[in-house]
């Protein structure tokens, strides 16, 4: 029998809910939210609305994926892999290109 590595699969999460848990976690420390509130442009009290706008989700999984420290405390967080979070980003955010 061959000698085989295996990764850990990728949990399946739907990327909104994904997006909304990430979200959550980032409300969870006012530092980690504000920061993301001042690079989007938005104010707190406007949260609920941008939610309900398109790409708004994809946004979120773009700053968190973005910051691999954010990416790995997140994963922690919520219990899932930095993998799992970067492929509902890519869901979220097809059109975006590949580095």
């Amino acid at each position: 029998m061959a000698n085989r590595t295996f990764q850990k699969p990728t949990q399946f999460t739907d990327p909104e809910s994904l997006a909304i848990e990430a979200l959550g976690f980032l409300a969870g420390e006012p530092q980690r939210l504000m920061r993301f509130l001042n690079l989007t442009g938005l104010e707190p009290e406007n949260v609920r609305d941008a939610a309900r706008s398109p790409g708004f989700l994809a946004a979120v999984l773009d700053y968190v994926a973005g910051d691999e420290t954010l990416l790995v405390a997140c994963s922690q967080a919520l219990d899932r892999t930095p993998e799992t979070i970067v492929a509902a980003q890519r869901a979220l955010s097809p059109t975006r290109s590949e580095p």
